[in-house]
Protein backbone atom coordinates (compact mmCIF):
# COMPACT_ATOMS: atom_id res chain seq x y z
CA UNK A 1 0.00 0.00 0.00
CA UNK A 2 2.81 2.02 0.52
CA UNK A 3 4.30 1.55 -2.31
CA UNK A 4 1.57 2.47 -4.30
CA UNK A 5 1.04 6.10 -2.39
CA UNK A 6 2.48 8.87 -4.36
CA UNK A 7 1.32 7.01 -7.74
CA UNK A 8 -2.49 7.22 -5.74
CA UNK A 9 -1.70 11.06 -4.65
CA UNK A 10 -0.78 11.88 -8.28
CA UNK A 11 -3.87 10.47 -9.58
CA UNK A 12 -5.84 12.22 -7.35
CA UNK A 13 -3.89 15.99 -7.84
CA UNK A 14 -4.52 15.39 -11.53
CA UNK A 15 -8.32 15.11 -11.13
CA UNK A 16 -8.79 17.73 -8.75
CA UNK A 17 -6.66 20.25 -11.66
CA UNK A 18 -9.28 18.03 -14.54
CA UNK A 19 -11.99 19.53 -12.21
CA UNK A 20 -10.86 23.02 -11.73
CA UNK A 21 -10.41 23.41 -15.48
CA UNK A 22 -6.65 24.30 -14.67
CA UNK A 23 -5.27 20.85 -16.60
CA UNK A 24 -7.16 19.94 -20.32
CA UNK A 25 -6.69 17.87 -23.30
CA UNK A 26 -4.29 20.67 -25.19
CA UNK A 27 -6.87 20.00 -28.12
CA UNK A 28 -9.56 21.82 -28.79
CA UNK A 29 -12.15 21.47 -32.05
CA UNK A 30 -13.50 24.07 -34.11
CA UNK A 31 -16.14 23.89 -36.29
CA UNK A 32 -16.75 26.53 -39.28
CA UNK A 33 -19.34 27.39 -41.53
CA UNK A 34 -17.85 28.97 -45.31
CA UNK A 35 -18.43 29.99 -48.07
CA UNK A 36 -15.71 30.19 -50.76
CA UNK A 37 -12.22 29.11 -50.94
CA UNK A 38 -11.04 32.79 -49.83
CA UNK A 39 -12.79 31.89 -46.39
CA UNK A 40 -11.52 28.53 -46.13
CA UNK A 41 -8.20 29.68 -46.56
CA UNK A 42 -8.09 32.41 -44.52
CA UNK A 43 -9.04 29.83 -41.23
CA UNK A 44 -6.46 27.43 -42.24
CA UNK A 45 -4.12 30.64 -41.98
CA UNK A 46 -5.62 31.57 -38.60
CA UNK A 47 -5.34 28.71 -37.21
CA UNK A 48 -1.75 27.48 -38.18
CA UNK A 49 -0.39 31.26 -36.73
CA UNK A 50 -2.53 30.14 -33.55
CA UNK A 51 -0.75 26.94 -33.35
CA UNK A 52 2.21 28.50 -33.75
CA UNK A 53 1.65 30.86 -31.05
CA UNK A 54 0.22 28.16 -28.97
CA UNK A 55 2.36 25.33 -29.57
CA UNK A 56 0.71 23.00 -26.59
CA UNK A 57 -2.50 23.81 -28.19
CA UNK A 58 -3.62 21.32 -31.07
CA UNK A 59 -6.73 22.68 -33.60
CA UNK A 60 -8.95 20.38 -35.17
CA UNK A 61 -10.38 22.29 -37.74
CA UNK A 62 -13.88 20.97 -39.39
CA UNK A 63 -15.10 22.88 -42.09
CA UNK A 64 -18.50 22.54 -43.02
CA UNK A 65 -20.45 24.30 -46.24
CA UNK A 66 -22.92 27.30 -44.91
CA UNK A 67 -26.47 25.59 -45.37
CA UNK A 68 -25.50 22.29 -43.73
CA UNK A 69 -23.74 24.08 -40.91
CA UNK A 70 -27.27 25.55 -39.90
CA UNK A 71 -28.70 21.72 -40.34
CA UNK A 72 -26.48 20.07 -38.00
CA UNK A 73 -25.36 23.04 -35.55
CA UNK A 74 -28.49 22.37 -33.11
CA UNK A 75 -27.51 18.68 -32.99
CA UNK A 76 -23.97 19.49 -31.98
CA UNK A 77 -24.94 22.12 -28.93
CA UNK A 78 -27.14 19.10 -27.40
CA UNK A 79 -24.92 16.32 -27.76
CA UNK A 80 -21.06 16.16 -28.87
CA UNK A 81 -20.71 19.85 -29.05
CA UNK A 82 -17.47 21.23 -30.63
CA UNK A 83 -15.09 23.93 -28.51
CA UNK A 84 -15.76 26.64 -30.60
CA UNK A 85 -18.26 27.36 -33.09
CA UNK A 86 -18.76 30.56 -35.98
CA UNK A 87 -22.46 31.50 -35.85
CA UNK A 88 -24.29 34.45 -36.25
CA UNK A 89 -25.10 38.02 -34.13
CA UNK A 90 -28.79 38.83 -32.82
CA UNK A 91 -31.55 36.34 -32.13
CA UNK A 92 -29.64 33.49 -33.45
CA UNK A 93 -27.47 33.18 -30.56
CA UNK A 94 -30.13 34.85 -28.00
CA UNK A 95 -32.06 31.91 -28.86
CA UNK A 96 -29.09 29.25 -27.90
CA UNK A 97 -28.23 31.69 -25.03
CA UNK A 98 -31.49 31.37 -23.58
CA UNK A 99 -31.12 27.37 -23.67
CA UNK A 100 -28.47 27.26 -21.75
CA UNK A 101 -26.73 25.93 -24.95
CA UNK A 102 -23.80 28.56 -25.10
CA UNK A 103 -20.70 29.55 -22.49
CA UNK A 104 -21.34 33.43 -20.89
CA UNK A 105 -17.86 35.26 -22.30
CA UNK A 106 -19.12 37.86 -20.18
CA UNK A 107 -15.89 38.00 -18.05
CA UNK A 108 -13.67 37.40 -21.46
CA UNK A 109 -15.26 40.77 -22.62
CA UNK A 110 -13.58 42.56 -19.26
CA UNK A 111 -9.96 40.82 -19.44
CA UNK A 112 -9.52 41.29 -23.03
CA UNK A 113 -10.78 44.49 -23.29
CA UNK A 114 -13.36 43.84 -26.20
CA UNK A 115 -16.08 46.27 -23.87
CA UNK A 116 -14.01 48.81 -25.63
CA UNK A 117 -12.29 47.49 -28.68
CA UNK A 118 -16.08 45.82 -29.59
CA UNK A 119 -18.69 48.08 -27.82
CA UNK A 120 -20.81 48.89 -30.70
CA UNK A 121 -21.28 45.47 -31.04
CA UNK A 122 -22.14 44.33 -27.53
CA UNK A 123 -25.92 44.86 -27.46
CA UNK A 124 -26.19 42.34 -30.28
CA UNK A 125 -23.63 39.97 -28.34
CA UNK A 126 -25.93 39.67 -25.40
CA UNK A 127 -28.43 37.89 -23.51
CA UNK A 128 -30.29 38.87 -20.74
CA UNK A 129 -26.94 40.86 -19.52
CA UNK A 130 -24.37 38.33 -20.28
CA UNK A 131 -22.19 38.17 -23.35
CA UNK A 132 -21.75 34.84 -25.37
CA UNK A 133 -20.00 35.73 -28.58
CA UNK A 134 -17.15 37.32 -29.72
CA UNK A 135 -18.11 39.02 -33.34
CA UNK A 136 -16.06 38.69 -36.03
CA UNK A 137 -17.42 40.70 -38.96
CA UNK A 138 -20.10 42.59 -40.39
CA UNK A 139 -21.42 43.42 -43.36
CA UNK A 140 -24.03 45.43 -45.61
CA UNK A 141 -26.47 44.20 -48.18
CA UNK A 142 -27.28 45.11 -51.63
CA UNK A 143 -27.38 45.10 -55.12
CA UNK A 144 -24.14 43.67 -57.13
CA UNK A 145 -24.74 44.21 -60.71
CA UNK A 146 -22.67 43.90 -64.00
CA UNK A 147 -21.79 47.07 -65.49
CA UNK A 148 -21.27 45.53 -68.90
CA UNK A 149 -24.29 44.17 -68.68
CA UNK A 150 -26.16 47.40 -68.15
CA UNK A 151 -24.43 49.22 -70.73
CA UNK A 152 -25.42 46.99 -73.32
CA UNK A 153 -28.85 47.27 -72.27
CA UNK A 154 -28.53 50.86 -72.30
CA UNK A 155 -29.14 51.74 -68.40
CA UNK A 156 -27.14 54.56 -67.69
CA UNK A 157 -26.17 54.76 -63.57
CA UNK A 158 -27.08 53.11 -60.73
CA UNK A 159 -30.94 52.77 -60.05
CA UNK A 160 -31.62 54.95 -57.19
CA UNK A 161 -35.61 54.59 -56.86
CA UNK A 162 -37.90 51.88 -57.24
CA UNK A 163 -38.89 53.24 -60.58
CA UNK A 164 -35.88 53.68 -62.11
CA UNK A 165 -35.21 49.75 -61.23
CA UNK A 166 -38.08 48.37 -62.55
CA UNK A 167 -37.32 50.46 -65.58
CA UNK A 168 -33.59 49.18 -65.52
CA UNK A 169 -35.08 45.49 -64.88
CA UNK A 170 -37.50 45.85 -68.12
CA UNK A 171 -34.50 47.24 -70.37
CA UNK A 172 -32.32 44.17 -69.15
CA UNK A 173 -34.89 41.27 -70.17
CA UNK A 174 -35.76 43.36 -73.48
CA UNK A 175 -32.05 42.61 -74.18
CA UNK A 176 -32.10 39.30 -73.82
CA UNK A 177 -30.27 39.40 -70.32
CA UNK A 178 -32.23 37.76 -66.78
CA UNK A 179 -32.36 41.18 -64.85
CA UNK A 180 -31.90 39.38 -61.57
CA UNK A 181 -30.31 36.09 -60.16
CA UNK A 182 -31.57 34.51 -56.99
CA UNK A 183 -30.76 30.96 -54.92
CA UNK A 184 -34.48 30.27 -53.90
CA UNK A 185 -33.51 27.04 -52.50
CA UNK A 186 -31.39 28.70 -49.90
CA UNK A 187 -34.59 30.73 -48.66
CA UNK A 188 -33.02 33.17 -46.65
CA UNK A 189 -31.87 34.30 -49.89
CA UNK A 190 -35.70 35.47 -50.54
CA UNK A 191 -35.62 37.10 -46.95
CA UNK A 192 -33.27 39.68 -47.79
CA UNK A 193 -36.08 40.71 -50.94
CA UNK A 194 -38.75 40.68 -47.98
CA UNK A 195 -36.39 42.68 -45.81
CA UNK A 196 -35.54 45.53 -48.24
CA UNK A 197 -38.67 45.93 -49.49
CA UNK A 198 -40.77 45.92 -45.55
CA UNK A 199 -37.74 48.68 -45.03
CA UNK A 200 -38.29 50.86 -47.84
CA UNK A 201 -42.02 50.37 -48.06
CA UNK A 202 -43.14 50.49 -44.03
CA UNK A 203 -39.65 51.56 -42.39
CA UNK A 204 -37.17 50.43 -39.97
CA UNK A 205 -39.96 50.24 -36.81
CA UNK A 206 -42.77 48.53 -38.46
CA UNK A 207 -40.24 45.94 -39.59
CA UNK A 208 -39.07 45.39 -36.38
CA UNK A 209 -42.47 44.80 -34.66
CA UNK A 210 -43.20 42.22 -37.17
CA UNK A 211 -39.37 40.72 -36.68
CA UNK A 212 -40.46 40.33 -33.02
CA UNK A 213 -43.99 39.24 -33.52
CA UNK A 214 -46.18 42.61 -32.44
CA UNK A 215 -47.64 42.31 -36.16
CA UNK A 216 -49.58 40.18 -37.81
CA UNK A 217 -48.81 39.29 -41.29
CA UNK A 218 -52.24 39.75 -42.90
CA UNK A 219 -51.79 43.22 -42.11
CA UNK A 220 -52.17 45.04 -45.29
CA UNK A 221 -48.95 46.57 -45.23
CA UNK A 222 -47.26 43.43 -45.40
CA UNK A 223 -49.69 42.80 -48.13
CA UNK A 224 -48.29 45.74 -49.96
CA UNK A 225 -44.74 44.56 -49.26
CA UNK A 226 -45.39 41.38 -51.34
CA UNK A 227 -47.74 43.21 -54.27
CA UNK A 228 -44.43 44.62 -54.80
CA UNK A 229 -42.67 41.38 -54.85
CA UNK A 230 -44.91 40.19 -57.04
CA UNK A 231 -44.45 42.60 -59.43
CA UNK A 232 -40.91 41.35 -60.21
CA UNK A 233 -42.47 37.98 -60.43
CA UNK A 234 -44.91 39.00 -63.25
CA UNK A 235 -42.76 40.37 -65.15
CA UNK A 236 -40.78 37.66 -65.42
CA UNK A 237 -37.69 39.65 -64.09
CA UNK A 238 -35.90 37.19 -61.97
CA UNK A 239 -34.02 33.82 -63.54
CA UNK A 240 -35.93 31.25 -64.61
CA UNK A 241 -36.18 28.46 -61.78
CA UNK A 242 -34.87 30.04 -58.90
CA UNK A 243 -36.47 27.81 -56.67
CA UNK A 244 -34.29 25.01 -57.88
CA UNK A 245 -30.72 27.12 -57.91
CA UNK A 246 -28.70 27.39 -54.51
CA UNK A 247 -26.81 30.32 -53.54
CA UNK A 248 -23.78 28.98 -54.83
CA UNK A 249 -25.27 28.20 -58.35
CA UNK A 250 -27.08 31.09 -59.07
CA UNK A 251 -23.88 33.57 -58.06
CA UNK A 252 -22.43 32.19 -61.17
CA UNK A 253 -24.73 33.33 -63.56
CA UNK A 254 -23.93 37.27 -62.57
CA UNK A 255 -20.24 36.64 -62.53
CA UNK A 256 -20.19 34.92 -65.78
CA UNK A 257 -22.49 37.76 -67.28
CA UNK A 258 -25.79 35.27 -67.92
CA UNK A 259 -27.99 37.32 -65.02
CA UNK A 260 -27.63 41.70 -64.41
CA UNK A 261 -27.76 41.75 -60.60
CA UNK A 262 -27.82 40.24 -57.31
CA UNK A 263 -29.26 41.48 -53.85
CA UNK A 264 -26.43 39.83 -51.67
CA UNK A 265 -24.44 40.82 -49.00
CA UNK A 266 -20.48 42.06 -49.19
CA UNK A 267 -19.45 39.11 -47.84
CA UNK A 268 -19.52 37.26 -51.53
CA UNK A 269 -16.80 39.84 -52.62
CA UNK A 270 -13.95 37.87 -51.29
CA UNK A 271 -14.70 35.37 -53.61
CA UNK A 272 -15.59 37.05 -56.60
CA UNK A 273 -13.60 35.59 -59.71
CA UNK A 274 -10.78 38.57 -60.44
CA UNK A 275 -12.11 38.48 -63.99
CA UNK A 276 -15.51 39.54 -62.83
CA UNK A 277 -14.63 41.85 -60.26
CA UNK A 278 -13.81 44.98 -63.19
CA UNK A 279 -17.26 44.48 -64.24
CA UNK A 280 -18.78 43.97 -60.75
CA UNK A 281 -20.13 47.47 -59.22
CA UNK A 282 -22.59 47.39 -55.85
CA UNK A 283 -25.61 49.74 -54.82
CA UNK A 284 -27.67 50.54 -52.29
CA UNK A 285 -31.13 48.95 -52.68
CA UNK A 286 -33.47 51.39 -54.10
CA UNK A 287 -35.77 53.64 -52.41
CA UNK A 288 -39.30 52.31 -52.84
CA UNK A 289 -41.38 55.26 -50.82
CA UNK A 290 -38.89 58.69 -50.28
CA UNK A 291 -41.39 59.47 -46.87
CA UNK A 292 -39.78 56.35 -45.36
CA UNK A 293 -36.46 56.92 -43.88
CA UNK A 294 -33.26 54.28 -45.41
CA UNK A 295 -32.92 52.09 -43.06
CA UNK A 296 -30.48 48.68 -43.79
CA UNK A 297 -29.48 45.03 -42.63
CA UNK A 298 -25.95 45.25 -41.16
CA UNK A 299 -25.57 41.42 -40.18
CA UNK A 300 -22.66 40.18 -38.32
CA UNK A 301 -21.01 37.19 -37.81
CA UNK A 302 -19.10 35.32 -34.51
CA UNK A 303 -17.54 32.93 -32.68
CA UNK A 304 -19.14 31.14 -29.35
CA UNK A 305 -18.42 28.28 -27.09
CA UNK A 306 -20.62 25.89 -26.31
CA UNK A 307 -21.71 25.26 -22.99
CA UNK A 308 -20.58 21.41 -23.57
CA UNK A 309 -17.40 22.46 -24.78
CA UNK A 310 -14.62 20.31 -23.23
CA UNK A 311 -11.73 22.22 -23.63
CA UNK A 312 -13.29 25.87 -23.15
CA UNK A 313 -9.83 27.56 -21.63
CA UNK A 314 -8.44 26.64 -25.00
CA UNK A 315 -11.30 27.94 -26.62
CA UNK A 316 -10.94 30.49 -24.67
CA UNK A 317 -7.21 31.89 -25.96
CA UNK A 318 -8.32 30.63 -29.27
CA UNK A 319 -11.02 33.49 -29.31
CA UNK A 320 -8.61 36.08 -27.79
CA UNK A 321 -6.28 35.38 -30.60
CA UNK A 322 -8.99 36.03 -33.46
CA UNK A 323 -10.18 39.43 -31.39
CA UNK A 324 -7.00 41.17 -32.20
CA UNK A 325 -7.08 43.76 -34.31
CA UNK A 326 -4.44 42.85 -36.86
CA UNK A 327 -6.13 39.13 -37.58
CA UNK A 328 -10.06 40.77 -37.48
CA UNK A 329 -8.40 43.39 -40.57
CA UNK A 330 -7.42 40.23 -42.53
CA UNK A 331 -10.36 38.55 -41.95
CA UNK A 332 -12.53 41.51 -42.88
CA UNK A 333 -10.37 42.02 -46.41
CA UNK A 334 -10.56 38.18 -47.16
CA UNK A 335 -13.85 38.13 -46.52
CA UNK A 336 -15.25 41.63 -48.37
CA UNK A 337 -16.75 42.37 -44.93
CA UNK A 338 -16.38 44.99 -41.96
CA UNK A 339 -13.91 43.93 -39.23
CA UNK A 340 -15.91 44.04 -35.83
CA UNK A 341 -12.85 45.35 -34.01
CA UNK A 342 -13.31 49.40 -34.01
CA UNK A 343 -9.36 49.11 -33.86
CA UNK A 344 -8.25 47.45 -36.94
CA UNK A 345 -7.90 48.38 -40.49
CA UNK A 346 -10.88 49.04 -42.84
CA UNK A 347 -10.14 46.51 -45.91
CA UNK A 348 -8.69 48.31 -49.18
CA UNK A 349 -11.96 46.91 -51.03
CA UNK A 350 -14.55 48.65 -52.93
CA UNK A 351 -17.52 46.71 -52.01
CA UNK A 352 -16.89 46.81 -47.87
CA UNK A 353 -16.23 50.13 -48.41
CA UNK A 354 -19.52 50.45 -50.36
CA UNK A 355 -21.27 49.00 -47.50
CA UNK A 356 -19.87 51.12 -45.13
CA UNK A 357 -20.78 54.23 -46.54
CA UNK A 358 -24.49 52.61 -46.76
CA UNK A 359 -24.84 51.59 -43.27
CA UNK A 360 -23.19 54.84 -41.96
CA UNK A 361 -25.77 57.05 -43.89
CA UNK A 362 -28.66 54.70 -42.52
CA UNK A 363 -30.92 57.53 -40.84
CA UNK A 364 -34.09 54.79 -40.35
CA UNK A 365 -32.50 52.03 -38.23
CA UNK A 366 -30.43 48.99 -39.05
CA UNK A 367 -32.15 45.69 -38.65
CA UNK A 368 -29.49 42.20 -38.28
CA UNK A 369 -31.61 40.31 -41.13
CA UNK A 370 -34.93 38.41 -41.32
CA UNK A 371 -33.57 35.44 -39.47
CA UNK A 372 -31.12 37.06 -37.39
CA UNK A 373 -33.84 39.09 -35.90
CA UNK A 374 -37.30 36.67 -35.43
CA UNK A 375 -37.64 33.58 -33.25
CA UNK A 376 -36.22 30.69 -35.38
CA UNK A 377 -39.40 29.00 -35.86
CA UNK A 378 -41.23 31.78 -36.84
CA UNK A 379 -38.32 33.02 -39.28
CA UNK A 380 -38.60 29.19 -40.43
CA UNK A 381 -42.19 29.13 -41.01
CA UNK A 382 -42.02 32.90 -42.76
CA UNK A 383 -38.64 31.54 -45.04
CA UNK A 384 -41.14 28.20 -46.36
CA UNK A 385 -43.99 30.84 -46.66
CA UNK A 386 -41.62 33.14 -49.54
CA UNK A 387 -40.94 30.19 -51.34
CA UNK A 388 -44.31 28.91 -52.05
CA UNK A 389 -44.80 32.18 -53.22
CA UNK A 390 -42.52 32.38 -54.82
CA UNK A 391 -43.22 29.20 -56.60
CA UNK A 392 -47.54 30.54 -56.67
CA UNK A 393 -48.06 34.09 -55.90
CA UNK A 394 -51.63 33.69 -56.71
CA UNK A 395 -51.85 31.89 -53.57
CA UNK A 396 -50.47 34.92 -51.40
CA UNK A 397 -53.73 35.93 -49.43
CA UNK A 398 -53.53 31.88 -48.35
CA UNK A 399 -49.96 32.28 -47.46
CA UNK A 400 -50.21 34.99 -45.11
CA UNK A 401 -53.17 33.40 -43.53
CA UNK A 402 -51.03 30.47 -42.77
CA UNK A 403 -48.22 32.84 -41.79
CA UNK A 404 -50.21 34.36 -39.71
CA UNK A 405 -51.39 31.25 -37.95
CA UNK A 406 -47.97 30.42 -36.95
CA UNK A 407 -46.96 33.50 -35.21
CA UNK A 408 -50.23 32.87 -33.00
CA UNK A 409 -49.19 29.51 -32.06
CA UNK A 410 -45.48 30.26 -31.90
CA UNK A 411 -45.49 33.70 -29.83
CA UNK A 412 -48.46 32.05 -27.19
CA UNK A 413 -46.21 29.23 -26.44
CA UNK A 414 -43.20 31.48 -26.06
Amino acid sequence: MTKNMPKLRLLSVTAALLLSGIAHAGDISVNLAFKGANQRAFWETTIAAFQKANPDVKVKAAFIEEEAYKVQLPGWLTSEAPDVIKWHEGERIRYYAQRGLLEDLSTDWQKNGWDKSYAALAEASSFNGKKYSLPTDYFSWGMFYRKDLFAKAGIKGEPATWEEFLEACKKLKAAGIAPITVGGRDSWTLAVWFDYLNLRINGHAFHMQLMNGEAAYTDARVKKVYQAWQTLIDNKYFIEAPLSYSLDSAQPLMTQGKAAMMLMGTFISGGLPEAARAQTGYFRFPVVDPKVALAEDGSTDCLNIPARAKNKPDARRFLAFVSSAEVNARLAQTFGSLPANNQAAIPEDPYAKAGLAILTNSPGGIAQFYDRDMNKEMADEGMKGMQRFMSDPAKLDDILARMEAARKRIYRKS
